[in-house]
């Protein structure tokens, strides 16, 4: 299914904080997030925003807390609520990857914002 032929429907989709994602992903391996109809870590770039929410909720920077910074308007707009993402994360999270290996960092950098798109996606289409 291709992401032009999804429609979200803003019926059935809750907001959830960070934090409890977090913790009901900790409880329930299998947890399906109150604002998609699908285990979360099921979604492609699932896996990174799980760490990602809860690496922010702890104020670490990592690069899948960086991610889900950059990704926080779009993912308050899919009824997830992060309370503290970092300022300016996309330089950042550059900087990031640069200081890992300067010659890589613009490759995998786009690369991992590819990801978080996809996630995106998969969420307004699991809505």
């Amino acid at each position: 299914m291709s992401s032009a032929s999804c429609s979200r429907s803003s019926a059935g989709v809750g907001r959830g904080t960070a934090a409890s994602l977090v913790a009901d992903v900790v409880a329930y391996p299998d947890f399906v997030a109150s604002w998609t109809a699908v285990p979360v870590a099921s979604l492609p770039g699932g896996d990174f925003v799980e760490k990602g929410v809860a690496d922010l909720e702890q104020g670490v920077e990592s690069v899948e807390s960086l991610l889900v910074s950059i990704g926080a308007p779009r993912l308050a707009s899919l009824g997830l609520e992060l309370e503290r993402p970092f300022a300016s994360p996309e330089h950042r999270l550059y900087g990031l990857l640069a200081a890992e290996d300067a010659d890589s960092a613009h490759s995998r950098y786009n690369a991992l914002v590819r990801r978080l798109v996809s996630f995106e996606r998969a969420v307004e289409c699991a809505s």
